[in-house]
């Protein structure tokens, strides 16, 4: 899902991920319906701003901020799709995993080296939530996500398309321990929120009005997603399938990178919990 996950920094044919074909299908479906939902929001947002003449509490010049496009925002749209579509054709091919970390709760890390992507890894966890809990803390509130992981300087909302789309800037934390060193990201994440399942895609992307930043490396999400589902027999709990694929660029050794990662996971998942465990002793 997501580049936070490395700031923290499955071999094994699941049941659940023998029917990834039908999800991948069900989500291209959903999709699809976006566009067309997209579409008809910017022919409304025109009509409206033509019949209704913006003739009272018209806003002064210097209130008024870029507007992305119609053609950006179904830009933005269709690559958050198509990084969600290829990440879940990677996670649909069930051989060849080999298993990195197994913890005690359960928790099982496998990698795969896939031709023009590299190594990427494959996260599978049960976490005590519902999906629309982990919804909300993953995307809706993503930058308040530094206020529960450490290894997170910030993560800012720089656009959104509609409800399921955003692009975000991301900063890494200076923690003492971390391998692969303070960096960047710029995305696009896109969602497919179902009743009881819920995809969170997301990759890099190159914006000419936000260029690398000095005084950081500009690390690169390739295509990633988050797969959230609920069980069947507690709905109040949920599986948490995660691939991390990326590229961090810079001149660390591959070997460090490959250390580095899964445990970048594992981390993320630690936190994630402990901020779960803190709204359920508030709420």
């Amino acid at each position: 899902m997501l580049p936070a996950v490395v700031k923290l920094c499955c071999g094994i044919s699941y049941p659940h991920l023998r029917s990834l074909t039908g999800l991948k299908r069900t989500a291209v479906a959903v999709i699809g319906q976006e566009l067309t939902h997209l579409q008809r929001w910017g022919q409304d947002q025109h009509l409206i701003r033509t019949h209704s003449g913006l003739k009272r509490n018209e806003p002064k010049l210097e209130d008024i901020k870029p507007v992305p496009s119609k053609e950006d925002q179904l830009l933005y749209v269709q690559q958050g799709q198509e990084a969600m579509r290829k990440a879940l054709c990677m996670l649909e091919d069930t051989q060849g995993w080999k298993v990195e970390i197994t913890e005690s709760k359960g928790d099982e890390i496998c990698s795969k080296v896939i031709p023009g992507a590299g190594k990427v890894f494959r996260m599978e966890a049960v976490l005590d939530a519902s999906v629309d809990e982990l919804y909300d803390i993953l995307f809706v509130r993503v930058e308040e996500m530094h206020q529960w992981n450490p290894s997170i300087k910030h993560i800012k909302v720089l656009k959104h398309v509609g409800a399921e789309t955003i692009v975000t800037h991301e900063v890494s934390a200076e923690t003492a321990g971390n391998l692969i060193g303070q960096r960047d990201f710029l995305c696009v994440r896109h969602s497919c929120k179902q009743k009881s399942r819920v995809y969170l895609g997301g990759a890099a992307i190159q914006l000419e009005s936000f260029p690398p930043q000095a005084g950081f490396v500009r690390a690169e999400d390739g295509p990633t997603c988050i797969i959230i589902q609920a069980l069947d027999e507690d709905m109040g709990r949920s599986r948490f399938t995660w691939l991390l694929n990326m590229d961090v660029k810079g001149w660390l050794p591959k070997s460090i990178v490959n250390q580095a990662l899964p445990r970048a996971q594992l981390d993320f998942t630690r936190h994630l919990r402990r901020r779960l465990t803190a709204s359920t002793t508030l709420g």
